[in-house]
């Protein structure tokens, strides 16, 4: 091969090198432009977005009281004991409202649980108060006493839908109690948005179950 001939066949890498070198100094250029306050060409999408998100969930956190933290922790035991109550009538109950409504319930307040544990994480608040002298059965609150759990598993048929009604109504009583309290002293948006909720969903459950021990 003669020299000439290796000469033409550098060339082109060469060509292609310089080409490279002059898209990378064009990026660069594009990435270092404008006044420095302009980051649009820098990751447009998620990185803006993320901080954004990031910014948001801050602000939320930091926008709370004393009412909002009460409010998720006593309504964490609270819907964990309705939870349990409503998984005792699969094979329990025999009425199918009975059934429909302990699947509502297990629909709805299983993720409530794990939201309002989300909010005391973020609020650097334990899950949990360590005493809590008002959440048993007969304080107004509508919590099942352990006995009367322990009772209440022993029943099936007609005889566990009624008591299943009767608890139940006196459980979503308490609840509405908690959440109208959350909704008249709470500050944070969202924990006072699910108060509202509880209030309209468990006041209607409320209103079907004295309809269902009516006709049982």
């Amino acid at each position: 091969m003669t020299s000439f001939t290796r000469a033409l066949r550098r060339k082109p890498a060469r060509r292609v090198a310089a080409v490279g070198a002059v898209a990378a100094g064009a990026v660069l250029l594009a990435a270092c432009g404008g006044d420095g306050d302009d980051m649009s060409g820098m990751d447009h999408g998620s990185g803006n977005s993320s901080a954004s998100a990031t910014a948001e969930a801050g602000a939320k956190a930091g926008d709370f009281n004393d009412a909002d933290v009460t409010f998720a922790q006593m309504m964490i035991p609270h819907h964990e004991q309705a939870l349990e109550m409503a998984q005792l009538a699969d094979g329990r109950a025999s009425d199918a409202e009975i059934k429909d409504i302990a699947a509502k319930i297990e629909k709805a307040q299983d993720p409530e649980i794990k939201t309002m544990t989300g909010w005391l994480e973020s609020w650097n608040k334990p899950t949990a108060m360590e005493s809590m002298p008002g959440m048993n059965h007969g304080s107004g609150d509508g919590m099942m006493s352990d006995a009367d759990m322990e009772h209440f598993k022993g029943m099936k048929g007609t005889e566990f839908d009624k008591m299943f009604a009767e608890m139940m109504i006196e459980h979503h009583n308490g609840a509405i109690s908690m959440a109208k309290d959350e909704q008249k002293n709470g500050k944070n948006a969202d924990a006072v948005k699910m108060a509202g909720d509880i209030v309209k969903g468990q006041s209607s459950e409320v209103m079907q179950l004295k309809s269902i021990l009516d006709r049982l």
